[in-house]
């Protein structure tokens, strides 16, 4: 029976485990600005995605190795497919890996910042309704000049 997918992270194993060194660790994040921050992580998933795409590589590489056509005895034949069994199944975990990176990547995406997105939208109301209301006085000038006819001496209007 297939498991549903859920957007809940199910990581398969440990990469590394920093016990000890957890002061150092949040001390450089805090060194850290925000452009090298947001660079590591790029970096890190760049190295997660090029790792699984170079075990697919490696994995694809082997199979086609042990798919060669020779003599070949009953416990040779055995041993290849074993191997091409293990190779297909790492590749199969590597395959799947890159399907949850990028699911969460599109989850990254889709919940990004949204306060920054949230200001830079107030931002540009703001600078729309600046201009909506420079443009409004522009036109009543301009009414005006238009509308206001140039009276005579005598204060009534002069018909031309």
């Amino acid at each position: 029976m297939a498991e549903p997918q859920t957007d809940v992270s199910r990581p398969s194993a440990l990469p590394t485990a920093n016990l000890l060194q957890r002061g150092a660790g949040s001390k450089a994040l805090v060194d850290q600005n925000s452009a090298e921050y947001l660079d590591a992580i790029e970096e890190e998933w760049n190295k997660k995605v090029d790792m699984e795409i170079e075990t697919l590589v490696d994995g694809m590489v082997d199979l086609v190795s042990l798919a060669s056509i020779g003599d070949k005895d009953k416990f040779r034949v055995a041993q290849e497919s074993f191997q091409a069994e293990s190779r297909a199944e790492s590749m199969v975990r590597a395959a799947n890996s890159l399907l949850s990176i990028t699911h969460s990547m599109k989850l990254l995406l889709l919940l990004s910042d949204e306060a920054q997105i949230a200001h830079r939208r107030d931002t540009e109301l703001k600078i729309i309704q600046q201009e909506k209301s420079q443009t409004r006085k522009e036109v009543v000038a301009i009414l005006d000049d238009l509308l206001r006819r140039p009276k005579n001496s005598t204060g009534d209007s002069q018909i031309s």
